[in-house]
């Protein structure tokens, strides 16, 4: 019953504005927290300093225009982290629910720890230790006594997991945190995060951060069926492949002017399968006179595991165009060949399966299901 309802769309209405507007709400993971199916990312916060220069440059004045349009269309869920722009994000972020005064407990806030705040050897990491001092930094520049979900935002190879795990659930019980998650972690790693949570008595990942786009759809392999038996939720991060998917790029204007990518090529794509994916989304997008952008968030919203996509905006215009995913229905034909185009090559083990498994309930001609697995799918 609950795995029924995690994955039906749910049609509501905007809470603080009173009016309607086509945004869907989906429970985080294998909880009764609901959450916008679109979540405002907030990386785009900040004055261009560190890791995140080539991307943040929005400062208190847009943020707020930012964050106020989120709310209109529906949103009521935030991320952010500790690192992004040297914690400037949470400030901005925190401050601008302060300026528009939204009600505490009218949003969900996301926030991450792991990545490096400091030049010391502990300013990194999900021990205890940094997981304690990086929560309360979080918590004083967002301006709130908790959050909502606190996520590990990186594989860390020194610390036991078991030790991440207790630290996040001390955090639960003293009620600084009241959902856990993980970011880009391998799916071996999360089903032994679970285990040991189950038969440890420990708070749980709620949810995985992960990247997922049209063009990028690896994590379909392992980490999809993982998601789906264990029911935890799925958040999309750069749902437009690093912009590559936002209108400005084609295979005959690759390096456009002032793009993201001509400085910051992230993540890693397969250039030349993306400009097939584009040939194929051009006649859809034009028919439905929507952005290719558009489109590829709409493809998302139709998955079953997604929980969230997590968009971001420097502009206006870039913020509501995207949330007008929300109201873009595309048809079974349309997803089918937006699936076909983009659809993985097979890989080990995946094209055995079939094969081996072809005559388990009946005899059948295992070479032909062999033949089939060899196709992408």
């Amino acid at each position: 019953m609950i795995f029924c309802f995690i994955n039906e769309r749910v049609l509501a209405h905007s809470r603080l504005t009173g009016k309607e507007n086509a945004m869907e709400y989906a429970t985080l993971g294998n909880t009764g927290l609901l959450v916008s199916k679109l979540c405002f990312g907030t990386m785009t916060f900040g004055d261009g300093r560190g890791l995140f220069k080539a991307i943040s440059s929005v400062g208190q004045v847009g943020a707020d225009e930012l964050v106020k349009t989120s709310i209109d269309g529906g949103i009521n869920f935030f991320d952010t982290a500790d690192n992004y722009t040297e914690g400037e994000s949470e400030k901005i972020l925190g401050q601008s629910l302060k300026n528009l005064n939204i009600a505490r407990k009218d949003v969900v806030i996301a926030t991450k720890v792991y990545s490096r705040v400091g030049p010391g050897r502990n300013d990194i990491g999900a021990s205890r230790g940094h997981i304690m001092d990086g929560v309360e930094a979080s918590l004083r520049r967002l301006q709130t006594d908790h959050i909502d979900l606190y996520q590990i935002h990186g594989n860390d190879s020194v610390t036991p997991v078991e030790e991440t795990l207790r630290a996040l659930d001390t955090l639960v019980q003293q009620g600084k945190v009241r959902y856990i998650g993980c970011s880009n972690w391998q799916a071996w790693k999360i089903a032994k995060t679970l285990s040991i949570s189950e038969f440890k008595d420990l708070a749980r990942f709620d949810t995985l951060q992960a990247y997922y786009s049209i063009a990028g759809r690896d994590l379909e392999r392992e980490i999809v069926p993982l998601l789906q038996s264990e029911q935890v939720g799925l958040l999309v991060w750069s749902p437009l492949a690093g912009g590559l998917l936002s209108g400005k790029y084609s295979r005959m204007n690759q390096k456009p002017e002032d793009s993201r990518r001509a400085n910051y090529d992230f993540p890693i794509v397969d250039k030349e399968r993306a400009w097939k994916i584009l040939d194929v989304m051009a006649p859809i997008a034009k028919a439905h006179g929507c952005s290719p952008a558009r489109l590829s968030i709409a493809w998302l919203l139709a998955k079953p595991v997604v929980t969230s996509v997590i968009i971001g905006a420097k502009r206006l215009d870039q913020l509501q165009d995207n949330l007008a995913a929300a109201e873009l229905m595309l048809t079974h034909d349309e997803l089918r060949q937006l699936d076909e185009v983009s659809v993985l090559p097979p890989e080990y083990p995946g094209w055995v399966l079939p094969f081996q498994g072809a005559d388990r309930l009946e005899p059948v001609d295992r070479w032909e299901r062999f033949r089939d697995a060899k196709k992408p799918h």
